[in-house]
């Protein structure tokens, strides 16, 4: 199986892009990685730039599973919180997500409101659930899927990177020629539904048409002053 995928961040309508993305692969081997950071005056810049170091590791020598993914997000916080003694970057954190591919073994972790979706079949099989108020809400039954995008508690997040109290959650899987990934912050899924990733996978030919697709969606609802906004694209093809 062969790998290919796109990259994109953009700082929409704000000052600075905290968003960080990381994405290292070879063949049928990958580890990627995207952090939202949190914090104010680039700080978030600081802890999502580190924590996606981190997380992507040195090289593909060794292509994590679920388990070491869920030890880099603890190391990752570890650094973190050591980068937080610095004056003025007390108060930095991230979201973050990872998936690691290596033939047809797949693991992701991931912690806040960044997501990973995973297609397969002609259809969206798997995406991440939100560390969030929000999500918490919908879990309960209090509000549909579709308010969370819209709900006042959103942004609300019940963990992060950069608190002493590290809970990251995992999983894996197989991937087959055929399946496509997403990485993405809540700057971009926030706007783009889940119908409609599925519906540009669809219809796309290469991962970065796949993200175009969906890119033209975003650039039509976003309002002044939009959040920073990331993705990640993934195609798992053949050999042949």
């Amino acid at each position: 199986m062969r790998l290919s995928a796109y990259s994109y961040t953009n700082q929409g309508g704000r000052e600075h892009n905290e968003d960080s993305i990381r994405a290292v692969l070879d063949g049928g081997r990958g580890v990627f990685a995207l952090a939202d950071g949190l914090g104010g005056h680039a700080c978030g810049e600081v802890a999502s730039r580190l924590a996606v170091d981190i997380l992507c590791g040195e090289g593909l020598d060794t292509v994590p599973g679920q388990a070491q993914l869920l030890e880099r997000f603890q190391a990752a916080n570890a650094r973190i919180l050591e980068q937080q003694k610095q004056p003025g970057q007390e108060d930095m954190k991230t979201t973050a997500v990872a998936l690691s591919l290596d033939g047809s073994a797949a693991a992701w972790a991931h912690i806040g409101d960044s997501r990973l979706y995973h297609f397969s079949g002609g259809a969206l099989v798997h995406v991440t659930p939100d560390h969030s108020v929000t999500y918490r809400k919908y879990l309960g039954g209090e509000i549909s899927y579709m308010d969370i995008y819209h709900d006042d508690d959103r942004s609300s997040l019940l963990r992060v990177l950069g608190k002493a109290s590290c809970s990251p959650e995992g999983g894996q899987g197989e991937a087959a020629p055929g399946d496509a990934f997403l990485l993405c912050s809540d700057g971009f899924w926030e706007f783009v539904y889940r119908e409609e990733m599925l519906t540009d996978w669809l219809k796309a030919e290469t991962p970065e048409q796949w993200a175009q697709f969906m890119l033209l969606r975003h650039i039509r609802r976003t309002p002044p002053g939009n959040d920073n906004f990331s993705l990640i694209t993934i195609f798992a093809e053949d050999e042949t």
